[in-house]
């Protein structure tokens, strides 16, 4: 059995996908696939839940991951690269194929790269500390450094947190600001002291401000949609005991 999950058109030919939280074996908080191996959920089920990922995608590939850290780090995964290590960083890209490069969110963004003349790939996970400091243009580059051309590179972002969801202080505004004031546009209104940030296109805008022509943003809301996607800002309000993870992947043929 294999799990569902949803595509972009701007990544059309390449072997991609964004999974939510329907289609595993996982239970309780945790149900369905859950895919993130930090979740405390038992790793049988955690580890089926993967296979079940990889094969809806890219059958028979390995799955590289990440011990995510909300940094700005990408990882070039090559011949030699263990693809059970885990290094710290929040980005992978790479060349070979028969590879899957798979991003665990739960409200972060999911970026997933391709290039496909060159046959590079990349994924991001942008949570708003590896956005601001510059995942994105992180991956580009190791892109860049495997052949990739920033002009051919298209880019899709998956589901996250909506900004009807994303409640902020007014000291995360001014982080924003201080950054760059132009940075206003991605924060409406909110209760006193407080705003709504759209993470999805603050991204886009960085990934355009690199250099990056096509992207394409899919428009679902994590928090919002509790049957599709798991959400580690609505698991605090509920006051839950953990919160799954879904994965999203990109890789060669």
């Amino acid at each position: 059995m294999t799990a569902p999950f949803e595509t972009a058109a701007a990544l059309a030919g390449i072997a991609h996908g964004f999974f939510g939280r329907e289609g595993g074996v996982s239970t309780g908080e945790l149900a369905s696939l859950n895919c993130g191996l930090g979740s405390g959920d038992d790793p049988a089920l955690i580890t089926e839940n993967r296979r079940r990922v990889a094969e809806a995608v890219l059958p028979g590939a390995a799955l590289a991951g990440l011990y995510q850290v909300h940094g700005d780090r990408c990882i070039t995964v090559d011949a030699s690269s263990d693809l059970s290590a885990r290094p710290e960083a929040d980005a992978l890209a790479t060349c070979l194929p028969g590879i899957l490069l798979g991003i665990l969110t739960a409200d972060c963004v999911p970026v997933l790269f391709a290039d496909r003349e060159a046959g590079v790939v990349g994924a991001a996970h942008a949570g708003w500390k590896g956005a601001i400091a510059g995942v994105t243009d992180a991956t580009l580059d190791a892109m860049e450094s495997l052949g990739a051309q920033r002009e051919r590179i298209a880019v899709a972002i998956g589901p996250c947190i909506g900004r009807a969801s994303y409640e902020v202080d007014d000291g995360f505004v001014g982080r924003f600001l201080s950054d760059d004031a132009a940075n206003e546009r991605f924060f409406a209104a909110g209760r006193a002291g407080h705003a709504m940030f759209d993470i999805a296109a603050y991204v886009a805008a960085r990934l355009a401000a690199s250099g990056v022509t096509r992207i394409a943003i899919g428009g679902e809301d994590t928090y919002a949609d509790a049957g599709r996607y798991f959400s580690y800002r609505r698991a605090c309000y509920k006051n839950e005991n953990s919160y799954g993870r879904q994965l999203s992947v990109i890789g060669l043929k």
